[in-house]
């Protein structure tokens, strides 16, 4: 028998971490890890952002085209309408319908549980906890109504907030609300074990060692859900060190460690580049904590008696594309390229690099099959065998869904816009501009039709153009709010 084990790290960009090629951030833990598992290099989401991203992870179906999140359809059990949330849909409730992996595990007699930080899974009417037998959700992240005092000053929440004369947007105005709860909700904090990352891959050790007896026989299934290095960005200043020696880098500028969901404009260059050095400082706060859970794992004796997945659901730009966003549209790469990393049992393929295609829903379809779970109705492929047989590709290109915005990607080309026709869209040739800053839509449209094509043709199900269409100016996190900057004035 096998345990299984998945750990989702929210917001961790491929690109800041050493295993992937980054030189500069240091994440000793994930890097040794991938060095003990198997590395993809081509994993990405099938649906965005957060929950419809989570929904794919937990079910093995994709999400794609929201059939089941019409607004109207989807209701909690108080029959309040849910989906929609943020102008996405598929932000919802899983359906009732499709089964999750803790049900799945469940029925073959497996002690499930679920450790997350990630706040949205817990809201009234969702269910991300479903089939669990046991749940912990750590409370604080972001706007979670956690704490309702003591409250923030204006003047120290003023610190933490861009000036109104240098830009408005979306963010900045979700971050005089998320802002002050968030400062109240972690101002108890005395120390890094205080921080969010370490309750939960503590709470998640200690649960190893509560249910140990079933561990040791192969039937464990464990869910680690770490928001962080989500926004807001406040890592524990000897993580600060470990990227900015100057004692004064925070003088002369505010300390804005939320997303602007706007143009980084807004920001001084200063601003700037201490909020790049908040990410970095918190993706190694994570990797240390990280660290942690996976030696605990092999100090309990389940290292090789288990299947070990780890993936993030999506980046954040910090800058690139003159944004600091995770966005619909421009959907970057910087957003859209995961880290993926799967520890097989017994090692099987250890050291490996994987650069095929495939997504978030191939997930659970293979920690089922490698545990002997029933995998049926599931949409994914089992990833072991295409690690096992060199000749064996499952997707010649991806597709990703946010709201009324896809993003598709064959290898050589990368096309972003809406998903009704090609007008506004963009084309990139990612073998001469893997970091898509030029479009050339304009001198190749067929070449972005043929990719718009592609992806209707990954659609489970008829795609709903018209209801599609109202998410063109309701994309979720992207930034469409009217803003005003100072380039903007003059």
């Amino acid at each position: 028998m096998v345990n299984a084990i998945l750990i989702v790290l929210d917001t961790l960009r491929q690109d800041h971490v050493g295993c992937y090629g980054n030189t500069w951030i240091k994440t000793p833990h994930l890097d040794k890890f991938a060095k003990e598992s198997v590395k993809f290099t081509r994993m990405y989401p099938e649906s965005l952002p957060t929950l419809p991203a989570r929904k794919a992870i937990y079910t093995g179906k994709r999400v794609f085209p929201f059939t089941d999140d019409k607004l109207g359809k989807t209701k909690s059990a108080r029959g309040d309408i849910i989906a929609d949330a943020l102008g996405a849909p598929g932000w919802s409730c899983i359906s009732d319908s499709q089964d999750t992996l803790a049900e799945r595990f469940n029925r073959k007699k497996y002690v499930t549980a679920l450790f997350s930080d990630v706040y949205h899974q817990f809201k009234p009417g969702y269910n991300f906890n479903r089939g669990f037998d046991q749940w912990k959700w750590i409370r604080g992240q972001e706007e979670d109504a956690y704490l309702s005092g003591p409250r923030i000053s204006d003047d120290v929440l003023k610190e933490y907030l861009t000036s109104k004369e240098d830009g408005i947007s979306a963010g900045t105005i979700f971050g005089q609300y998320m802002m002050r709860r968030f400062l109240q909700n972690v101002r108890w904090w005395r120390s890094e074990t205080d921080t969010f990352t370490a309750q939960v891959f503590r709470a998640a050790g200690e649960w190893l060692d509560m249910n140990y007896d079933a561990l040791i026989k192969g039937k464990g299934f464990i869910t680690v859900e770490s928001f962080d290095p989500h926004e807001p960005w406040n890592p524990p200043l000897q993580y600060i060190r470990l990227y900015e020696k100057d004692p004064d880098w925070e003088k002369g500028c505010r300390k804005v460690s939320h997303s602007i969901y706007g143009p980084a404009s807004i920001l001084s260059e200063k601003e700037l580049k201490n909020l790049r050095t908040r990410y970095a400082a918190e993706v190694s706060l994570v990797d240390t904590w990280f660290g942690y859970f996976i030696d605990y794992i092999k100090r309990i004796g389940i290292w090789d008696d288990s299947i070990i997945v780890v993936v993030s659901d999506h980046g954040h730009m910090l800058g690139e594309h003159g944004l600091i966003a995770k966005a619909a549209n421009p959907l970057g790469r910087e957003v859209a390229d995961l880290v993926a990393m799967i520890r097989f049992p017994e090692g099987e393929g250890s050291g490996k690099t994987c650069d095929k295609f495939c997504y978030h829903h191939d997930i659970a379809t293979t920690i089922c099959e490698v545990c002997g779970v029933s995998a049926n109705n599931m949409d994914g492929k089992n990833l072991l065998k295409l690690v096992q047989d060199d000749g064996l590709t499952y997707y010649d290109h991806i597709s990703i869904a946010w709201g009324g915005s896809v993003a598709v990607y064959d290898g050589d080309f990368w096309y972003n816009g809406y998903v009704w026709d090609t007008e506004g869209g963009s084309l990139f040739d990612v073998n001469k501009d893997p970091r898509l800053t030029e479009n050339i839509i304009l001198q190749a449209p067929d070449k972005a039709k043929e990719l718009l094509k592609l992806c209707w043709g990954d659609a489970r199900e008829p795609i709903d153009m018209e209801f599609m269409r109202k998410f063109k100016d309701l994309l979720g996190c992207t930034p469409v709010t009217k803003r005003l900057t100072k380039q903007d004035k003059k």
